[in-house]
């Protein structure tokens, strides 16, 4: 793939799941796992709240979804929860599914406000457009050479979940107003055409021709007389009816996440943090912005993130929550950490290992008490901070008390 290097940059690569996953040369690091970016954020973020207990006893949900990204996060929430609703499977060997089932037993309406929070608006913007897990025999093949992805992708592929194709529609309708053409100069380059959802881009073009002032059902009522796109048509008569189902309230901050948390008196019920790794981007995983993220969460809400990191879980246990680990079948490990402010509803606590590699220097965490430092000085401070600590290394923790078994 040649890049055309007057316009933004985008590297994509399909992963072992069939969906898209994101290079950053600028962090240079992967925005998403190479076994699979669809089913990471599934089994990461989503399969470990437990939704449908949630849902058999409140009907109104708040997500703060932090470093939204191409919306894996939200689209894997709002698929799991669909299927829920639909009293339907989330595996793809489930190939009966009838969305003309009634909806629940109790016939709820239910309310989602979703939050997400990104300094990257063309990528956002791109979100529903990418396809996501669908089998693909090429899907190994990517178009820029990289050879810790290339190595990383030499697993065989596998589709485990599948992401409705209405959850990418009722995506595109909260965000379309908010397309701009270096979002389309993105969306229209042939140089990314097989990385897209071809129905979708057809229905955006269509849109825009026929609506001056878009407003979501007067386009979609529109669209369903057009018999060209027949497909997409389907998809959006799906869409239509979880739309009515389901009230849903997206807004899009683009913005440094500290200060949109600071200014922000919402209380969310999830809060999904996917930011890069500490390393890369210190200023997301503060014990003052965990600080922060405790006064936004429910006292029966959820924070989940990737990370597995003792600096992550002493930061999170600082700043007052209770601290367990995110367990995934499917690897048969510990991929991530939970933090909330109800114990009970830990179902993996920190062993007194990992309980005891926090009190380590691998423990130290990062500062940033005005919310407004700099990755860099973050990192200075934090290296400072390990150097000048009279804890036991890490290395020595290990030697002294064993590996972990």
């Amino acid at each position: 793939m040649t890049y055309n290097k007057r316009m933004y940059e985008l590297y994509p690569y399909f992963t072992n799941d069939g969906s898209v996953g994101l290079f950053s040369y600028e962090a240079d690091d992967i925005y998403h796992s190479t076994l699979g970016a669809f089913t990471e954020a599934y089994e990461k973020f989503v399969l470990p709240i437990n939704l449908k207990s949630y849902m058999q006893k409140k009907t109104d949900f708040k997500i703060l979804d932090i470093c939204f990204g191409i919306g894996y996060n939200t689209k894997s929430f709002l698929n799991e929860f669909y299927k829920i609703l639909y009293n339907e499977e989330i595996y793809t060997d489930n190939k009966n599914i009838n969305y003309n089932d009634k909806i629940d037993a109790n016939n709820k309406k239910y309310k989602l406000y979703i939050h997400a929070v990104d300094t990257d608006k063309i990528l956002a913007n791109l979100s529903p457009f990418f396809k996501t897990a669908k089998n693909n025999s090429k899907i190994n093949k990517i178009d820029f050479k990289n050879e810790k992805i290339e190595q990383l992708l030499s697993e065989s592929s596998y589709v485990k979940y599948e992401l409705q194709t209405e959850i990418n529609f009722i995506l595109l309708n909260k965000l379309i107003n908010n397309i701009d053409s270096q979002t389309e100069e993105i969306l229209f380059s042939k140089d990314y055409s097989k990385f897209f959802d071809k129905d979708l881009i057809n229905f955006y073009k269509f849109l825009k021709k026929n609506n001056d002032k878009y407003t979501p059902a007067a386009g979609l009522n529109t669209f369903l007389h057009n018999i060209y796109y027949r497909y997409t048509s389907k998809s959006n008569k799906i869409a239509l009816k979880d739309l009515e189902t389901a009230d849903i309230d997206f807004d899009l901050s683009i913005n440094d996440a500290r200060q949109v948390i600071s200014k922000d008196k919402k209380i969310y019920d999830f809060i999904f943090l996917d930011a890069f790794t500490p390393s890369k981007c210190p200023c997301l995983w503060t014990v003052d912005f965990f600080k922060q993220l405790y006064n936004r969460l429910n006292d029966d809400g959820m924070i989940l993130t990737y990370s597995n990191s003792a600096a992550v879980r002493n930061a999170f246990l600082t700043a007052g929550f209770f601290v367990g680990k995110i367990y995934c079948s499917s690897y048969n490990k510990y991929t991530g950490t939970l933090a909330v402010k109800n114990k009970s509803l830990i179902k993996n606590e920190l062993s007194q290992y990992d309980l005891g590699l926090t009190t380590t220097k691998a423990g130290i965490f990062y500062r940033d008490e005005t919310l407004t430092a700099s990755n860099e000085a973050i990192l200075e401070a934090h290296k400072a901070d390990v150097e000048n600590s009279n804890l036991l290394s890490s290395s020595q923790f290990i030697k002294r008390y064993g590996r972990k078994k």
